[in-house]
Formats: C-alpha cells, structure tokens, sequence
C-alpha cells in the first residue's frame, strides 16, 4: 500500500485522522512491511533507494505484482477450532517453520555492509532458505559458514561458459543445497529512473552524490569500509572492471544470449544437487523443465524489473499447477507484502513464497535486527490470518479458501 492507496481509505475525511507509516529508528514499532520501508525511505540515500524500489519503463510489472493479490478475496470457514495453527510446510522433504524463504538479490551492500551475512543469519535464526545472488557483495563461503543456514545460490549466466562453470563448482564446494538457474535476466531491463541517477555507465551525477552526503547514517554502516564489491566475481572480471560500479555495468553487457533449454540441461547435469529455474511465466516452460531433470520452478517476473507489461507469477500459478501436477516443486514470488499475500498464493498451489524486497526494506532499516523484524512481521500475520480464516494449517489451504 502506498500513499495514494491511504488516502483513499473510507475512514478517512480530507486528511482527518492524518496517517502515517512510521519511519522513526524503533524497529519494534513497525508493525508492517509498509512501515519498514518508510524507514528505509528514510535512510537511503536517493540512488540505492531508486535501485531497491524501481521497476521497468511504465512499472506497469511491478504495479501489477501487488495488484494480483488483490484478485482474490478470501473465503473464511466457520466454527472451526484454530486453538493450534501451523505455518510450517516442507520444502524439498525438509521441515521449515515458515512458508517462505529469502529471495535472491543483488547489490544488498548498497544498503548495509555485509548484507548478504546479515540476511543469512537472520534466515538461519527463523529456519528458512536464504538464496544468495551470483552479485551479492559477500564471499559465498563467508554466507556457507552461518551455522545451520539453508544456503541456496543463484547463477546468472554471463561471459564464457568457464565462468558459469567455475560458478557452480565453488556453490558445490560450498555445499550449497540448491541451484537456482536465472533465465529472464538476459538482457538488463530499461529502468528508466535508476539511470537518470548516473550521468553515464558506473558514475553517478553530481546532484547524486552530494545527495547522499546528506545521509550520514547510511554511509556510516554501509561505506565504513568502502565501497562493496561483487566478492564472487571478482577474479572472474577484466581487471579494468572490478570496481562496483564498473563490474555491474560489465556483467550486463555480457549477459549470454545464447542461453537456451539445451545449455540448462547441460548446467543441470554439472550440478549434484536440487536444482530450479525462476523466471519462467509460461505453464509450457514448466513442463520443459521438468523434462530436463529440474526439481522446481520459481515463477517470477524479477520483481517487475525486467521486460514491463508481463503478468505476475500469480497471475500463472493455477495453470501451472494443473499442468505439472506434482513434478515440481513450484514456487512464487513477486509483490508479498502481507500475511495474507502468502496464504493466497499457497490457496492457488504454491509449495514456498520467496520473499525479496520485504527483507530488504527491513535491512535497509535496520540491519539484521531490521531483517528479523520483517521476518517476524510476515511470521504474525500469517498466524492471526490462519485462525481468521478459520484453517489450522498452511498446508489445508486450496481454492476453498478463495473467492474472486
């Protein structure tokens, strides 16, 4: 919800009573996802605000990954004993006590310093996946060393396919529980607004810059030890390109093109483990995965940064589900701002949720303690909505639940 949907509550008479979300230094007092990315307007400086927040050209994606949830309205049972509910489900045949894991991202030391460890140790505390980016700014083995952390890693498929190569075997080494293959990042969507914050590739304007002298705090617990680094591929980089701004420029411009079902079956067969596709939104590319040896399949549009005007993951999640049956383990993405966000999309099938840019507000927040909160947050409202909604578990959920 934003500020346009506030002011259009039926409670509210021209302004009166005035809210606001709350963007003060109190994590306990945020008592929304909402509320901590007020705080994370609050404290990033307008670049790292505009590359967390934007999507692509009109941002009609990204408006639609939060306006598909808002299809469906849910259909409560009545005098049903909710005394004991259960939001756990399992994933992989493993148990995890939430219904959502931590979606990849890239560039988190925009926001934090050693974000990616912070978000793993706070999804290592709740119990749940963290899936690190091929450009997150923290060594694989730092984030492999968090004590009982399920530790997912992320591929995007650039330059020779040594580099891919040499990818998957240091995720291996690092005995990464899964592989999740990118597939719609092949070209770098056209984010309109985070490139007028550059006066031209890897340099940002003037007026950016000393925009972000006016928010100190950011740069004490983000650039105290200097600008990041993409620390797993750094040595994979043209000399001339290892710097941060300049390595993300490079990356996108050798993005493989060539990147075909033939060569994800090839990286299947390197890699020993689970192994997922995400980005697919057509039913008919999941049951093409499935037919090159995938355990699952994560819909998504890239949280409406890549090509504009697609549908959500949502917005696909019946069909898939009829058409694959079991075969996969099918999970969404894309837009989860609530409890009952979550509980739609287990209505309509969904085995996991990833959660992506809410985690991010709270560590842009707040640090770990900022990640925690927004775990914590989800982790309450789904349990009030299941007793609401008169079910005893995540996994009793099905079309029963949903009204259109």
């Amino acid at each position: 919800m934003d500020a346009a949907q506030i002011a259009q509550s039926p409670i509210e008479e021209r302004n009166s009573p005035a809210r606001r979300f709350y963007a003060g230094r109190n994590l306990a007092r945020a008592r929304t996802i909402e509320d901590l990315r007020a705080m994370a307007h609050r404290r990033l400086p307008a670049f790292a605000l505009e590359y967390l927040e934007g999507g692509a050209e009109d941002e009609a994606t990204l408006a639609r990954n939060l306006s598909a949830y808002a299809r469906y309205r849910l259909l409560p049972k009545a005098l049903v004993d909710v005394s004991h509910r259960d939001q756990s489900v399992a994933l992989f045949e493993r148990s995890m006590p939430l219904p959502f894991a931590i979606a990849p991202t890239g560039l988190n030391g925009l926001f934090w310093r050693k974000a990616d460890v912070l978000l793993a140790r706070a999804a290592a505390e709740a119990g749940i996946p963290f899936i690190q980016s091929s450009m997150s700014n923290d060594p694989i083995e730092d984030v492999a060393a968090v004590p009982d952390l399920r530790h997912w890693w992320q591929l995007y498929v650039f330059g020779e396919p040594s580099i891919r190569e040499a990818l998957i075997a240091r995720a291996e080494r690092a005995q990464c529980e899964a592989l999740v293959l990118t597939i719609d990042a092949q070209f770098y969507g056209d984010r309109e607004w985070e490139q007028r914050r550059f006066a031209h590739p890897g340099r940002l304007t003037l007026a950016s810059i000393l925009e972000c002298a006016l928010h100190p705090q950011w740069a004490a617990t983000t650039l105290s030890g200097g600008m990041p680094s993409f620390a797993n591929l750094v040595d994979l980089l043209p000399k001339a390109h290892r710097r941060f701004f300049d390595g993300a420029f490079w990356i996108r411009a050798h993005m493989d093109h060539r990147l075909d079902w033939k060569e994800a079956a090839r990286l299947r067969k390197l890699w020993p483990r689970r192994f997922l596709i995400k980005g697919l939104l057509d039913p008919a590319d999941a049951e093409k995965a499935a037919a090159i040896g995938a355990d699952g399949v994560i819909l998504s549009n890239h949280g409406g940064r890549q090509l504009d005007w697609t549908v959500s993951g949502l917005d696909v999640l019946p069909d898939v589900r009829r058409r694959i049956g079991n075969r996969l383990t099918v999970i969404v993405d894309g837009g989860v701002r609530r409890g009952t966000d979550i509980l739609k999309a287990f209505a309509l099938g969904a085995d996991a949720v990833l959660v992506g840019r809410a985690p991010l507000y709270g560590l842009s927040a707040g640090g770990r303690k900022g990640v925690t909160r927004a775990i914590d947050i989800l982790r309450d409202e789904i349990d009030l909505d299941l007793g609401l909604l008169g079910a005893r578990s995540i996994n009793e959920l099905g079309p029963q639940f949903l009204a259109r």
